[in-house]
């Protein structure tokens, strides 16, 4: 099939957009509740977003690749 691979591309970016920003929004909470924990908050998030993208472009190489 023809359109399969963009289809799994679509649903790779669209799960780490929706990942992203749950993660996002969780730490805008977390640091209007303690605004001190800012920097450590954000290195979390970071990260955590650094690996989303990743599992993301692995999934789009993948359904590219198919």
């Amino acid at each position: 099939m023809v359109g399969l691979p963009a289809i799994g591309a679509a649903l790779a970016v669209i799960g780490a957009g929706y990942g992203i920003g749950k993660i996002g929004h969780a730490a805008m909470d977390a640091i209007a509740r303690q605004p001190e924990a800012a920097g450590n908050i954000q290195t979390s998030m970071i990260i955590s977003c650094a690996l989303i993208e990743g599992v993301a472009l692995f999934g789009v190489v993948v359904a590219l690749l198919q």
